[in-house]
Formats: structure tokens, sequence, C-alpha cells
């Protein structure tokens, strides 16, 4: 059966903020959390961005639910090898239920020390061998590795949990895709497509677990809800490789004035109707997804949890 989590924002919310809602996914019978890696957020009206392994640390200890980073970029900003540590940190802290999702990240994020943002394939490529380093040091064992990107001389993890950390790998186009199926434990993406989860099934040769992120702005007036989503997440109407691109948030809000809120309000349910959002999540799982992560948009989470935990959640099968 599906599993119906909660996608945490960093982009929007401050620390506290997002503990508490991961209290509030638990009582209202969400099974999992996953939680954004970001450095900065999209644009300044997110307003937000935490560092995220702090974060899990305090989930860690406000919830049972399992966590997983959507997405960590691994290659750039943070070393293979210290992503190992974080991630491993936190298998132990959540006693296992730590999953690690990786991506190849985007220029908003990762220019940030000033080294050059490389092509898709370098960035791929990089990833690849990133993936190959992390579970190296999961063993527990000293590990040193002199590749094409990176150095890791004399390293070994003294916290590790009792089995390797799972690691699911992001895609959004069909190079990303079967890479994650050659590579990964999992497919991430933010999209109901049955193409991509084909993709990376063929590219897997198994069953493991394709996952997908969807965003919702719940309210009771419907046209307040597309303006909160619109103001807010506008940027993920953007095409193509554009957002992966782009260097600062000021950048993103001058592309996003060429998106409508009329874009929005046809990609993302807005309003209280329980068939509008049961649709949104049934087009993931009618296409193969094993897991769908809900994340809502904006202030009104208590509104949110409430609706759903009445209103959607029931009605889902799991």
């Amino acid at each position: 059966m599906p599993d119906y989590g909660y996608f945490l924002s960093c982009e929007e919310h401050a620390p506290a903020a997002l503990v508490e809602q991961a209290r509030m996914a638990e009582q209202a019978g969400f099974s999992s959390l996953w939680i954004s890696d970001h450095f900065h957020p999209w644009n300044d009206a997110q307003g937000q961005s935490p560092f995220v392994w702090s974060v899990i640390g305090a989930l860690s200890e406000a919830t049972s639910l399992p966590v997983e980073t959507a997405v960590t970029c691994p290659t750039v900003r943070l070393h293979p090898a210290v992503t190992a540590q974080a991630a491993a940190t936190a298998a132990v802290q959540t006693g296992g239920r730590f999953r690690l999702g990786v991506g190849s990240g985007e220029a908003l994020n990762e220019h940030i020390l000033g080294h050059r943002w490389p092509q898709a394939a370098v960035r791929l490529e990089m990833l690849e061998e990133a993936v190959q380093i992390m579970r190296q040091l999961f063993t527990g064992r000293e590990v040193s590795h002199h590749g094409k990107h990176y150095t890791v001389e004399n390293a070994r993890l003294y916290t590790v949990p009792a089995k390797p950390v799972p690691i699911d790998v992001s895609g959004f186009g069909p190079a990303a895709t079967e890479l994650a199926g050659r590579i990964g434990d999992g497919f991430v993406t933010m999209a109901p497509d049955g193409e991509a989860v084909e993709r990376f099934r063929r590219s897997s040769r198994g069953t493991k677990p394709a996952m997908g992120g969807l965003k919702v702005c719940w309210s009771t007036d419907r046209e307040a809800a597309v303006r909160t989503a619109h103001r807010l997440w506008a940027n993920e109407q953007l095409p193509g490789e554009l957002p992966q691109i782009l260097p600062t948030p000021r950048h993103f809000e001058q592309a996003v004035t060429l998106v409508t809120p009329e874009r929005v309000a046809e990609h993302v349910p807005c309003g209280d109707d329980p068939e509008a959002h049961l649709a949104a999540i049934n087009a993931y799982t009618a296409v193969g997804f094993d897991t769908v992560c809900i994340n809502q948009i904006g202030p009104d989470q208590q509104g949110f949890f409430d609706f759903y935990r009445t209103k959607v959640l029931p009605q889902l099968p799991g």
C-alpha cells in the first residue's frame, strides 16, 4: 500500500516551526517525513533556510516518523565525506529511520563557495562518485579514495547505524532518472510522471521504491490559496533546467514574473475541496509511486493538518 508523508519546507519555516509541524503530521496520521535541504530559499517571500542537519537532530527527539532529506546535494557545497558523516549521525539519532535523498543540486545553493557550476552531465558524474564514497564510509571502515572529482584520505566514520543509510536519488530528466535506477536505493521526484517511474524501474531492474513530492495550498478561500501559492511557490512552474542554473533568489523573483496565478492554480491543488486533493495524490499512486509526500504552502499548517486528518487521509488506500 502507498505511504503518505509530510514534506517539511525549510524554505518557508524556522526550525521550531518545522519541529512542531512534524509533531502535527504524526498526530494527523502521516507516516513519514521529507525535509528540504537548501542554503537559500527560492525567493525572499519564502524567507527561511535553516541548516537541515540541526533540524533533523531535533526531529529525532520530537517524532517517531521516518525522516528523509529531499534532497541533499553531496557534491559541491558539502563534500561527500562530510555528507556521509551527517547522514550516518542522523540515522543513529533516528534509530535507523533515516534515508538520505540526494540530487545533483542547483546553483542557487551550491555556487556560494565560488566554485564553477558544472554542466548537467558533469553534475551527474560527480553525484555518482559521491554516492560511491558515501556507501564506502557507511561501512565504518577506513576509506581512501582518489577519483576524478573527489579525494578522501584515511577517513573513517565511528558513529554509524547498524545498517547502511539508504540513498535515494532525485531525477527530473531521463539521464538523472536512469542514474537513480542504477545507483540509488529509491527514486525521488516532484511530478506524477509515470514515464519516469517506468524508466527508473527499467534501469533498476527491481522493485526499488519511487517517491513523489506534491505541493498543495489548503484554505477555506480558494482564491486566497491561489494567491498564496503563487506568491510563495511560482518558481515550481519554471520550465526545464532553469531552476538548476539561476544563482540567487533575486533571479528567481525576476523569472517568476512570467508565471501567472492561473498556471499555478492548474498545477497546485488549492482550497478545501477534498476531491481536488485526493485526485492530485491519486495521480501519483496510479502511475506506480510508492510514497507521496505532501507539503502545505503557507502559514495555515494547523488548518491543513485538521483537513487531512479528517477529510483526506481516511479516504486514501493504506
